[in-house]
């Protein structure tokens, strides 16, 4: 009789390898703790299937789990599926000779691991080495000692450099899942592992998976035995073009570095946020400017900060850029903050910097270097990723914001630096025009009971009022005030105050000049909107002085005019007569000047605002000028909505109108 003989299936090999190197699960309490393991995984694969393949997230793979307990899955498939392709190497007898060696180095080491992963296989031990490269070529065993595992290899010192990584030993573990999986595969079409099969073969519960896929791509930027092509990783006993591009960042000149660096700064400064401009690395106090604007320096690489120290490089770069333009005493200190890098971040993104720019040259070579098409492929993807962790590193390593002050009211104070630091990953600007205002050392909006604080509180009065202008230069000029963010942000301020009706308790009066000679203000005005304007003499005054000239103002005006005796004028003095009355002519009666006015206008209802404010400067604030006028301003609303107004409007709008007591209001169907 003959029959033929069929190597064993990888399910078959889960049940031989079981009852060859372990004993029967007979105490019921193993049971419970081999479910706990198993379910654990599952809840890990489920939990988190964007980083996992997605054959691992469905139910049959959880019974695979537990048949193929305590050994993984993707052990028995790696072996299975790859190895059982090279010649000499048995299916079964193979396995089980590897399995044997692996888990009695486990054993001895006491591996605690809930299961026996591809990245838990010990291939630093001599005997489990011996098993996988006895069927490979001899060039493979150098691979393993420098890329893979041993006591001098690329991995381990990876993660003695990075306890993040070192923690889970994350390279270590990641190479040899990667080893594993591709040395086997080299001379095949579709060579080594995805990304999600190396989390797969590395990752157990409780652990940070992404810690994985930052360890795969530390050893391939470093490795020089690692091939990627898209989100496929492979070893291969030829050196990649890694080798190359690590030698290329270590001769990287620092002026180029640098350089590269500021040309990014330089790109963040396009987006200005809050700021009226963003000034990036600039190569002098002179190349900032000295107008009343709030301005963002970014201080460039050469001048990292270490926090709270006063010998910091960006604290004494900042400072001489606060005191100086160029060579000239700095008059708007108040519009100035800085944003600085932090020392130790920095040298992370000088790193990036200069992977990327090996790269970058080695693509732009690959003619010259003679680079077969894999290896184009891993330089234009390295290079991808390089500018990437570059701008990652960027908002990460640039996250001092440094905002001078003065504690006390005095310009020759000493400037006390506020130190704050930086989150997110938006634009540099963004970012810190965010953290200013969150923290009121950058004004956008300023009340005008606020404003009148502050003119109380240092005091900034020249007397009985200041000019607008002074205002201005005192808020751009001394850091004790509040930093706004320009003077427009000052008029609307002004103007805020003119609306209040307690404009003698809470805010101020406003004066287009002081006229010395007649001890007056002109154009003293108060609790109305008016046209405002910096320049010239406008000023504000304060109220106790203006509701002085005002009540005397309207008393004067009440008083009727004297009338001169006939024959008391003479030319040496005395009050001139009054002309005599004009008569009107026969048949004509006397002009009479009218007492009513009323208008309409239809106001576009986008931008009320602005055509209601021009309205009451243009219309309203002359007739309310006049003595004795009662002026009354109505409102009123018409709107057609065809398609019907949706319950939730018709709510709303009823509700406020009666909140601000309308006297007609409602919605009708037709």
């Amino acid at each position: 009789m003959e029959s033929t003989w069929r190597p064993a299936t990888s399910e078959e090999g889960f049940e031989i390898v079981r009852r060859r190197l372990f004993q029967a699960i007979t105490d019921p309490q193993l049971f419970a703790a081999r479910d706990a393991a198993v379910k654990s995984f599952a809840e890990l694969y489920w939990g988190q299937r964007q980083e996992f393949p997605a054959a691992c997230c469905e139910a049959d793979y959880e019974r695979r789990l537990k048949a193929a307990y305590p050994i993984h899955p993707e052990l028995f498939d790696r072996l299975y599926n790859d190895w059982s392709t090279l010649d000499k190497f048995q299916r079964t007898r193979g396995v089980l000779r590897l399995m044997a060696a692996v888990i009695h180095t486990l054993w001895d080491r006491q591996d605690s691991s809930l299961l026996i992963l591809p990245a838990t296989v010990p291939i630093d031990d001599s005997r489990v080495r011996d098993e996988l490269t006895r069927y490979l070529e001899d060039p493979w065993v150098l691979v393993i000692e420098k890329d893979v595992d041993g006591p001098h290899s690329l991995p381990l010192r990876l993660d003695r450099e990075n306890p993040n990584l070192g923690r889970y030993s994350a390279c270590r573990r990641a190479a040899r899942t990667l080893y594993l999986g591709s040395a086997p595969t080299l001379n095949t079409a579709n060579k080594g592992l995805e990304d999600l099969q190396i989390k797969l073969g590395c990752a157990q519960p409780g652990e940070a998976v992404a810690t994985f896929g930052d360890a795969l791509r530390r050893l391939t930027d470093q490795a020089t035995h690692i091939y990627v092509d898209g989100r496929r990783y492979w070893y291969s006993t030829q050196p990649s073009v890694a080798r190359l591009a690590q030698d290329r960042a270590v001769q990287q000149e620092q002026d180029k570095v640098t350089e590269e660096i500021k040309r990014r700064m330089r790109a963040e400064a396009h987006t200005r946020a809050d700021f009226a401009r963003v000034h990036p690395c600039p190569p002098s106090s002179g190349d900032v400017p000295d107008d009343p604007e709030a301005r963002l320096v970014i201080l460039g690489p050469e001048h990292p900060h270490v926090a709270k120290s006063p010998d910091s490089p960006a604290r004494k770069e900042a400072a001489t850029i606060l005191d100086q333009r160029g060579s000239s005493p700095r008059e708007n200190k108040n519009m100035l903050v800085f944003l600085a890098a932090d020392r130790t971040r920095l040298s992370e993104l000088d790193q990036a910097v200069r992977q990327f720019l090996a790269w970058k040259s080695i693509e732009a070579e690959r003619e010259t270097l003679n680079l077969d098409p894999f290896q184009s492929n891993q330089a234009k993807t390295k290079r991808e990723q390089a500018e990437q962790t570059v701008e990652q590193r960027i908002p990460e390593t640039y996250t001092w914001l440094l905002v001078p002050g003065q504690g006390k009211q005095d310009p020759n104070a000493p400037v006390d630096w506020q130190e704050t630091r930086l989150q997110g990953q938006d634009a540099l600007a963004v970012r810190a025009s965010k953290k200013l205002k969150g923290e009121e050392l950058l004004i956008t909006e300023f009340a005008g009971t606020r404003l009148r604080l502050e003119l109380d509180r240092v005091p900034l009065w020249r007397g009985d009022h200041v000019t607008l202008k002074q205002l201005s230069v005192d808020f751009a000029k001394y850091l004790y005030l509040p930093r706004l963010k320009d003077t427009e942000v000052l008029l609307d301020s002004v103007r805020d105050g003119f609306r209040l009706i307690t404009w003698e308790q809470e805010s101020f009066a406003y004066a287009d000049g002081w006229d010395a000679a007649r001890g007056r203000y002109r154009g003293l005005r108060a609790g109305n909107i008016g046209s405002i304007t910096v320049g010239g003499d406008s000023m504000l005054v304060k109220p106790d002085m203006a509701a002085k000239q005002l009540a005397a103002d309207a008393a004067k005006a009440q008083e009727p005019a004297p009338v001169s005796a006939p024959g008391t004028y003479s030319a040496g003095g005395g009050v001139p007569p009054l002309p005599p009355p004009i008569e009107p002519l026969p048949g004509v009666a006397a002009p009479v000047q009218p007492r009513r006015f009323h208008g309409s206008v239809a106001l576009d209802a986008a931008r009320l605002s602005r055509d209601a404010g021009r309205i009451a400067e243009e219309v309203v604030q002359h007739l309310a000028g006049l003595v004795g006028a009662s002026v009354e301003v109505n409102l009123e609303i018409h709107a057609e909505v065809p398609e019907g107004t949706p319950d939730s409007v018709v709510r709303t709008v009823t509700e406020n109108c009666r909140t601000l007591r309308f006297k007609n209001y409602g919605f009708e169907e037709k």
